[in-house]
């Protein structure tokens, strides 16, 4: 007896266990035929679970089924059977509208889905009913939905994002404009919600009658309500997301006065000016801070700020004269003067020693400045660490290499393992070099390959390459002599002794490993003399004969980069970028290339 209730038990479950995977084979199934829109097919599983399992789960693809199948009437009576069992869900409704509509009787559906918004009682409902009409993309009704709910709001929440989307759809963009900034307008808070929601429908990759019909009607608010000051600082937003520094200077300017900010957020955006070098641009707004006279709080950091906008200006860009570089030192003295002489303007101090060194051969005065930098009480030891730098540079530059050296090697000692002593570790590694001691110069160099900074870590490849290159073949050190003494030269601004030397270098070993090296210094040197045209040629003569070796991508970006910013060919800058991508995927320029491409075409970049 007892075996035989094992085995009736035994039975039950192995037959408990079949309906269960018969069950979960007719849904896979079921759902199978579905998606392959087999819809005739699906029907019979359909129903059959529809009726025997779970009316709620399978009510819609059921449904869908008898529609794709022109059962008209039975999805009328299962629509209407839904409806009944869920007196709160008037989306149902929107479901027997459909019905109709599907049965080509479209008077009688639209009267049922102006029920389904009629039948709306409170929030949720209208999110429910309004998702059911935005899936049969019925959005004139799914407009209608949202504006019932607008009315019928409990906690004044307007739906205006929500209707700014079907608006969207719809493509009607005025109207959804209007709904963000009347949103706006009733609630400031809500500024980043519209900015996010703005961001993917304007800017940059938007068309410009878009932005347009976005500026006009901030303008027109704005001036309707001046004192509505979020308006205005949506606009500055914008003039910032389409790069239109100038107009998000005056704007933010007219801000200023009328919040009397006393210049704060003209300093926020002239460091975001000169982030993407306008120069220009940051220029005038910290002018506009400093204007407002030495009492402010923003003063003496406008002054700061000011000059290093004017050095990045020179150094960066090399679209200078001589007259800008000595009102530029002019400018740096007077300031110093103004603010005196203290640990916090110490980068001043520094900037102007190099200007001196570097552009106004002054290095006596720059040796000078740097030693009283540097022996300047309550200095951090970073800062000073930087000026030891800077000075070793200018020692450097005029021929005192051991003493270079030297400072060089006090700063690698004292901050072994932070950032600014791997950058003396090169610099001392690049000593050895210009000295004829590849040997040892390359052993740093392959230490500094995995620096921590990208921009150290990149200089110490590209150097040993240039020495790896030059010996792979030929062991004669000669020719690597030559090019490491103009190179040298090239340093320290004795460019035509550094010319001579790679026209002597190119003549006696011609065709040497280091030819494409030759053309590049030659390049180099006519970018510093402002001769960008020259330059050019130099780079596309790398391109043309020595493509594949290692300076093919450096030439590439240098060559975009000059028909970007200097003669304005954003055509063929464009192209530049795109052949570096494509030709040069491993290139050390890539990341950098690729947004500049993508800025070019006009894409939004964050």
């Amino acid at each position: 007896m007892k075996k035989l209730k094992h085995i009736l038990f035994f039975a039950f479950v192995i037959i408990q266990l079949h309906t269960f995977a018969q069950a979960g084979t007719d849904e896979q199934i079921a759902l199978q035929f579905y998606q392959n829109k087999e819809f005739d097919k699906a029907l019979d599983y359909y129903e059959k679970l529809y009726n025997k399992k779970s009316p709620q789960v399978f009510y819609l693809p059921y449904l869908n089924s008898l529609l794709e199948t022109k059962d008209f009437k039975k999805a009328e009576k299962i629509a209407k059977k839904q409806i009944k069992q869920n007196p709160d869900a008037p989306n149902c409704i929107v479901d027997l509208g459909n019905v109709y509509f599907r049965a080509d009787d479209i008077a009688k559906a639209k009267s049922t889905w102006e029920s389904a918004v009629k039948a709306i009682k409170y929030d949720e409902q209208v999110f429910a009913v309004a998702n059911a009409f935005i899936t049969l993309r019925q959005h004139n009704f799914a407009i209608a939905t949202y504006l019932k709910g607008r009315k019928i709001s409990q906690n004044n929440y307007p739906f205006s994002f929500e209707l700014a989307d079907v608006y969207n759809t719809l493509g009607e963009k005025t109207a959804m404009i209007n709904e963000y900034l009347d949103v706006l307008e009733t609630q400031d808070s809500y500024i980043q919600s519209v900015q996010n929601a703005l961001q993917t429908s304007f800017g940059n990759d938007a068309n410009q009658k878009q932005n347009e019909l976005l500026k006009t009607e901030l303008l027109k608010r704005i001036s309707k309500n001046p004192d509505k000051t979020i308006l205005s600082e949506l606009l500055i937003w914008m003039q910032i997301q389409l790069k239109d520094w100038e107009g998000a200077f005056v704007q933010s300017k007219a801000l200023d006065k009328r919040k009397k900010e006393e210049g704060n957020r003209v300093m926020a955006l002239a460091q975001l000016f000169a982030q993407n070098e306008a120069y220009d641009v940051a220029i005038k707004a910290y002018n506009y801070v400093i204007a407002k006279g030495p009492e402010i709080y923003y003063y003496s950091n406008a002054r700061i700020e000011l000059l290093n906008v004017y050095y990045q200006k020179v150094v960066s860009k090399g679209n200078y004269t001589p007259l800008d570089l000595t009102e530029l030192e002019k400018n740096y003295n007077t300031t110093i003067s103004e603010l005196g002489k203290s640990p916090s303007i110490v980068p001043l101090l520094k900037n102007l020693a190099h200007l001196q060194a570097f552009y106004l051969d002054k290095t006596d005065e720059a040796k000078a400045l740097l030693e009283e930098a540097i022996n300047m009480p309550q200095l951090a030891l970073t800062t000073q660490a930087e000026c030891k730098l800077e000075l070793a540079d200018v020692l450097l530059m005029t021929g005192d290499i051991w003493e270079a050296s030297l400072r060089y090697s006090q700063v690698e000692k004292s901050f072994k393992y932070d950032a600014i002593g791997q950058e003396a570790k090169f610099r001392v590694a690049r000593i050895s070099y210009y000295t004829g001691d590849f040997g040892w110069a390359q052993t740093q160099l392959d230490v500094l390959k995995g620096a921590t900074s990208k921009l150290i870590a990149n200089d110490a490849l590209q150097l040993s390459l240039t020495i790896s290159d030059a010996l792979a073949i030929d062991t004669n050190v000669a020719p690597l002599e030559l090019f490491a003494m103009a190179d040298l030269f090239e340093f320290r601004n004795l460019d035509d002794k550094a010319i001579f030397l790679l026209d002597s270098l190119k003549n006696t070993f011609p065709n040497h490993a280091l030819a494409d090296d030759i053309v590049f210094k030659r390049a180099q040197i006519a970018l510093k003399k402002l001769n960008y045209n020259q330059a050019a040629i130099y780079y596309e003569e790398i391109l043309k004969n020595y493509g594949e070796d290692i300076l093919g991508d450096d030439a590439m970006f240098k060559l975009a980069d000059l028909n970007e910013n200097q003669f304005k060919n954003i055509e063929k800058a464009k192209e530049l970028y795109q052949q570096l991508l494509e030709k040069y995927p491993d290139s050390l320029y890539v990341v950098e290339a690729r947004k500049r491409f993508r800025r070019l075409r006009g894409d939004s970049i964050n």
